[in-house]
């Protein structure tokens, strides 16, 4: 699914987030929710610790220097926030779900929903009362400007979608640097233990596609789980090669051959209920017929940690998926 994108870009007619009035009254009564600039007053009085910090979009803004209400706009924000130890007050739906990904599910059980993959709820995100608003690569500028008079608001994702860029800059928003240091240095640590027990699976050719009722998508370059098999140094098969437009690209039966290679992986947003769909793809002729399935080489795995916007703790599972599937 595509990330999010001002509904005048995808030109569907939904109307903006808009403040409402009883936004506009609860900001006029809680200075906690939507008092930005009397905290930076009260900040430059002495009576609150802050610190400044450049969000993606190149944008300064000053944060608490340890937030305590922090809501977080997209699933990288939630999965870099329960990494880094900070349970968010609000959350959005992950792509295809009513709440959390499913692999932060058990994590993120107590925390309210405050928005959906195409835009948060904003009076549901004042009613969180955040000190600050992970936005993740939220880009329109007006719903921004909305969340901004709300609380400090940081976009953590930038233009490449690098996981890693943007659990930094969420740990130095969260006053979590050096935890945010630390994960990755664990991450690089793992990750080459693999890519040393994988022996004779070194440099294999690693195909990754999604399967829904849609039918079957291939991940390109310039989205996460091509970053992570890139730390693994596996080549990529076809068109899996080159950077997509969007976040996965749809193949007719007639092109199934573009999935193929040494191993293939293949995410559902929900194996369970997507069993029969799955059950669907195994019986096409032309999936019969790639080499990876003939070897036994193809797995089924979580499409929220493999095959949506990923994150840190996506990031160590899919090395666990890996090890699992390739390491004898």
């Amino acid at each position: 699914m595509a990330p999010y994108s001002s509904p005048s870009s995808r030109g569907s007619g939904i109307a903006r987030p808009v403040v409402s009035a009883a936004m506009l009254t609860l900001c006029a009564l809680t200075l906690s929710a939507c008092g930005s600039e009397d905290k930076a007053d009260a900040a430059d009085a002495g009576t609150a610790v802050t610190t400044r910090v450049t969000d993606a979009t190149g944008t300064k803004v000053k944060v608490p220097a340890t937030p305590e209400r922090v809501v977080a706009l997209s699933e990288m924000d939630l999965d870099a926030s329960l990494a880094l130890g900070v349970e968010p007050v609000g959350l959005t739906a992950g792509r295809g779900r009513k709440g959390a990904p499913q692999y932060l599910a058990d994590q993120a059980k107590s925390i309210p929903v405050v928005g959906a993959v195409t835009g948060p709820d904003i009076e549901k995100v004042v009613q969180a009362e955040p000190d600050v608003i992970l936005a993740g690569q939220l880009a329109d500028e007006q719903v921004l400007a909305q969340l901004r008079k709300i609380a400090p608001t940081v976009a953590t994702i930038d233009d490449t979608k690098d996981w890693k860029k943007a659990l930094q800059l969420t740990g130095t928003t969260l006053g979590k640097a050096d935890e945010a240091e630390k994960f990755l240095a664990d991450y690089g640590t793992r990750a080459a233990a693999l890519r040393s027990d994988l022996g004779d699976q070194a440099g294999a050719s690693v195909s990754v596609a999604r399967y829904s009722a849609k039918g079957t998508a291939v991940m390109q370059q310039g989205v996460f789980i091509s970053d992570v098999l890139k730390d693994l140094g596996f080549e990529r098969p076809g068109i899996q090669n080159d950077k997509g437009e969007g976040h996965s690209t749809p193949l007719s039966d007639e092109n199934l051959q573009e999935i193929d290679g040494d191993w293939l992986f293949i995410g559902s947003l929900d194996a369970g209920t997507d069993a029969d769909l799955l059950g669907e793809l195994a019986r096409k002729p032309a999936y019969q017929q790639l080499g990876a399935v003939r070897q036994k080489h193809a797995t089924v795995v979580d499409g929220t940690r493999w095959t949506s916007l990923g994150g840190a703790q996506a990031a160590v599972s899919v090395l666990d998926d890996i090890r699992k599937a390739m390491v004898k």
